[in-house]
């Protein structure tokens, strides 16, 4: 496998990266962590809008489904020590042009978030890495999990009418991973902390109660769940501890999730994960942003019957990336935060 760099963009701390479905197309949405723009472009690479010009501070990116480009965002998280004044915010395109953004619901130090469909409902769940601090680099006060669930009709939520949102998970140090997953029990989180991993089920019926599983009480800076060697139960690839250099693979077993596998070599400052299957290969891409910088594809080698990686690209320092398909072929779009570079690739195989 290889990755063909076919068009790159300069985005200064460029981070979060999310698809966009809009005007009847797919699109991508790359998002600076400073205070800096929001991008629009077309699966091609080719930018097409500036979606907003500050404040920046946007760790994640995730469209209302069923909109056309409606799409919340977090705003002014610009690192673990200013992040005070963050929040989520909602992001409508205009009928003459331009965007709307207005706050959806105030949330200090929110990391991650994502909306669940459950029951016919919609909920949002949002990921907040701590809850205050008193000096740079305090951890003393652990991160929640909140939780709400989403109105069918946004247009009536903005700074003076916010969303309500509920604690559901509490003491959650370095609160920082999250991956949404789909399989037989619909759609939950996967949730990563210094605490462990753990299983965030939406409610089952309209008024039910969340539920919180723990996974594994291993460190855990961000995971994804696949199942990699193809016997039908789904791995969990986690990036430990936070922010770390290590990657570990954990099986379930009898007694829970162990872990079987870690990669041979440090990562320096690991962040960039997502995981899928591409080309009938289920694998894992991670990028880390520091040392070698690198960008991986790590996979399951059935031949030898180990787990292996292949570096992708050097030296750029993704802090995300997204895999998407686009008429039988697979693309990555990444930033590359640490070399300021919006990059899109393509995935062949060698």
């Amino acid at each position: 496998m290889k990755a063909i760099k076919l068009k790159t963009h300069e985005l200064e701390k460029c981070y979060a990266v999310a698809p966009l479905r809009y005007q009847g197309s797919d699109h991508i949405l790359v998002a600076a962590e400073k205070q800096n723009k929001c991008l629009l472009f077309d699966t091609d690479g080719n930018l097409e809008d500036t979606v907003w010009e500050g404040p920046g501070g946007t760790m994640s990116m995730v469209q209302v489904p069923g909109s056309d480009g409606v799409f919340l965002a977090t705003h002014k998280f610009y690192s673990p020590n200013d992040s005070k004044e963050a929040k989520i915010v909602l992001v409508t395109p205009g009928a003459a042009g331009g965007w709307d953004v207005r706050t959806l619901a105030e949330l200090p130090f929110v990391h991650r978030f994502d909306i669940l469909t459950a029951g016919g409902k919609y909920y949002l769940i949002a990921c907040a890495l701590k809850s205050g601090h008193e000096y740079k680099d305090d951890w003393s006060m652990p991160g929640k999990i909140w939780a709400a669930e989403l109105p069918e009709d946004l247009s009536g939520v903005d700074g003076e009418h916010p969303l309500s949102l509920t604690c559901i998970k509490e003491g959650l140090l370095k609160n920082h991973g999250y991956c949404r997953v789909c399989d037989g029990d619909g759609e939950w989180a996967l949730v990563s902390a210094d605490n462990g991993i753990f299983r965030v089920m939406p409610p089952a019926s309209a008024g039910g109660q969340w539920r919180v599983e723990t996974l594994t009480e291993d460190a855990a800076s961000d995971a994804v769940f696949v199942d990699f060697d193809g016997d039908g139960e789904r791995e969990i690839l986690a990036i430990t501890p936070f922010h770390g250099d290590t990657v570990k693979i954990y099986k379930k077993r009898e007694n829970g999730y162990e872990p079987v596998y870690t990669y041979g070599f440090p990562m320096e400052f690991a962040h960039a994960i997502w995981g899928g299957t591409v080309e009938g290969i289920p694998l894992a891409f991670i990028g880390h942003r520091k040392g070698k910088r690198d960008l991986l594809a790590l996979y399951y080698d059935r031949e030898s019957g180990t787990y292996a990686g292949k570096v992708l690209d050097h030296d750029v320092g993704p802090a995300n990336v997204l895999c998407y398909r686009k008429e039988g072929r697979y693309y990555l779009a990444a930033a590359n935060r640490e070399t300021d570079e919006i990059a899109f690739y393509a995935i062949e195989s060698d």
